[in-house]
């Protein structure tokens, strides 16, 4: 579907959103499991999209930093992916879980292999794998030095108050890793893995730096990230297929059928999708639905992808 937006049509329609969603008064529920994250506002809204060409187009609390959360997992996954290639998939599949993104049922009946990896065992293995494979020289976060680079911006960094929250109560994920460990499919120490999982985690970016941040998946691979992180148009159609299908949960199938394009959520209340060879798209609502994720930010989407003509299908 490339084409080049109506930039005039789409700035019109992202003002609608926003000034419509200010007032909403069904938000969801913020993920209260973190502390640091129950007390973010749900009065917040933030949209932006970046096209292929040109500055990004900004609507609402697009310049307010939020925690990306498990949007993080893209950009793990991307460093991953250029330091071992397709040897990753021996360790994490490429299905849908069908579970919440915190089970260890599926697990358990696999025998430590994450079935997909956008749920957090899947992520704490891609983070094994990133620390695993590391070489002198490489820099000490490199999903955040990712980040910086793909959005153009030094300023993106790690809101510490939120990393210390999840060190407090990230329990499960610990278990989670303890868990595949013992089954051989974690080599690094645990407590180190799972701390670079949640640094990666509490990533702090605004929808404008994080549409920016996409927009190498929408360029299909093309420009600054095929240099600095080794993507080619394959890995990039592979990556947006894993958000197809996994990037939202157990809603993934839902979502697909409501908006037609790649997605990727996260429990801070942001959404990356793309608009493959158009734009990527940011929004952010903090409140969740039942599934983890932004009630107001996929609605937001769904309809800015019904407005523009926006699917895959």
């Amino acid at each position: 579907m490339p084409n080049a937006p109506d930039l005039e049509k789409l700035k019109s329609v992202l003002d609608g959103i926003a000034t419509r969603y200010a007032g909403e008064a069904e938000r969801g529920d913020v993920a209260d499991y973190i502390p640091e994250l129950a007390d973010v506002s749900l009065n917040h809204f933030g949209i932006a999209v970046a096209p292929l060409q040109g500055a990004p187009l900004l609507a609402g609390d697009a310049e307010v930093a939020f925690s990306i959360q498990s949007i993080s997992k893209v950009f793990g996954l991307t460093v991953a992916l250029e330091r071992v290639g397709a040897t990753l998939w021996r360790r994490v599949g490429r299905e849908p879980s069908g579970d919440p993104f915190n089970s260890i049922v599926q697990l358990e009946s696999e025998r430590g292999k994450p079935r997909n990896p956008f749920i957090n065992p899947g992520a704490i293995v891609v983070a094994d794998v990133i620390l695993g494979n590391a070489k002198p020289g490489d820099p000490e976060e490199p999903v955040l030095d990712l980040c910086r680079y793909l959005a153009e911006d030094p300023s993106i960094t790690v809101d510490e108050a939120v990393f210390q929250s999840e060190v407090a109560t990230g329990h499960r994920n610990r278990a989670l890793a303890y868990f595949m460990q013992a089954e051989g499919n974690l080599e690094g120490e645990v407590p180190e893995v799972v701390k670079s999982y949640f640094r990666q985690c509490s990533i702090a970016m605004s929808c404008r730096q994080l549409a920016m941040a996409g927009r190498f998946l929408a360029a299909g691979g093309q420009g600054a990230a095929a240099d600095h992180a080794a993507v080619t148009p394959e890995r990039a159609r592979r990556i947006n297929a894993l958000m197809m299908t996994c990037g939202c949960y157990d809603a993934s199938g839902e979502v697909a059928f409501r908006i037609g394009l790649p997605c990727k959520s996260g429990v801070g209340g942001g959404i990356l999708a793309i608009a493959p060879g158009i734009a990527a798209i940011a929004a952010w609502c903090p409140g969740l639905d039942d599934k983890g994720n932004s009630r107001l930010a996929l609605a937001a989407i769904e309809e800015l992808s019904r407005e523009m003509g926006w699917s895959v299908f």
